[in-house]
């Protein structure tokens, strides 16, 4: 009972924001049709013939040598599959909001023939370009979140709680840290009953957030759908705990009847679609992140 009362009082939360917030979704969604930011893709990474790209939406009021958060966006597929047009949608509303928006691409099972393992290290050398960049980007190394869905929020959480999986080639002075992350149904137990303990085994312990929180851990947004056939609400629920008693931030919102995806424009008639947007818009908001 006390948690169906805890799933009808978020349930209502977003539904209140996403009423709250209807207007300036409109002025955003007029914003992306003019085309308010810029797009320009850079090769962050080669390893032998494969060159991994972050395509940057960068708003047209940024000044040059300005500083500026900035959100770095990591795909869902189970480390098998995906593309960088996930999260376009999320991306460009960022951007219209004044962030600049990175999509990264990275080396997955189907095409590169690679595990979890490379794809943490793929995440870790975006992250870290775009640190070593930073003042060329314009952007404020001190203001990088990262997001990303299913298997794109496990990287985005591994570039900030996973201390190892570096490529030994790079600064590892220069810190893959995210100081927010923004999860969407976010594969973050990789242990034993966990999602991708079938492919990870034993080394779980090197690549699953939930078992490497520790304090310093950034602000966490983490958005779950109560029906998540891959990604249960309990996990979710010891994450934030897990959290807390490092004295770190973590906001977990829970959707009444979503599935796993559900925040994507293809699912459940793209119900989800935009109450998700605007509730990472507030996150980041809250953090000062979007004026």
């Amino acid at each position: 009972m006390l948690l169906k009362k805890l799933y009808k009082t978020l349930t209502t939360h977003s539904l209140v924001l996403f009423i709250g917030l209807s207007a300036g979704a409109a002025v955003s969604q007029e914003a992306d049709k003019d085309t308010s930011f810029t797009r320009q893709e850079i090769v962050y990474k080669q390893i032998d013939n494969i060159k991994l790209t972050l395509t940057i939406l960068t708003p047209k009021t940024i000044e040059e040598g300005s500083s500026n958060p900035a959100i770095l966006l990591f795909f869902g597929g189970g480390w098998n599959s995906g593309s960088i047009t996930q999260f376009e949608g999320q991306a460009e509303h960022f951007a219209s909001q004044g962030m600049i928006s990175v999509l990264a691409d990275y080396r997955v099972k189907n095409r590169h023939k690679t595990t979890p393992f490379d794809a943490v290290r793929d995440a870790k050398s975006a992250m870290r370009y775009l640190r070593k960049n930073a003042e060329k980007l314009n952007i404020d190394p001190n203001k990088i979140a990262a997001g990303g869905g299913s298997a794109g929020g496990h990287l985005a959480a591994a570039t900030t709680i996973i201390e190892g999986l570096n490529e030994p080639d790079e600064d590892v002075s220069i810190s893959t840290k995210a100081n927010a992350l923004v999860l969407y149904n976010p594969v973050i137990d990789n242990g034993k009953g966990g999602y991708g303990f079938d492919r990870i085994g034993d080394r779980y312990q090197e690549i699953s957030p939930l078992h490497n929180i520790s304090k310093g851990a950034p602000p966490t947004l983490i958005m779950l759908g109560t029906k998540d056939r891959l990604i249960p609400v309990a996990t979710g629920e010891a994450y934030q705990q897990k959290m807390q008693a490092v004295g770190s931030r973590c906001d977990l919102i829970l959707y009444e009847g979503a599935g796993h995806g559900f925040f994507n424009k293809n699912r459940q008639g793209g119900k989800y679609w935009q109450p998700t947007i605007l509730q990472a818009e507030q996150f980041l908001r809250s953090l000062g992140y979007i004026k």
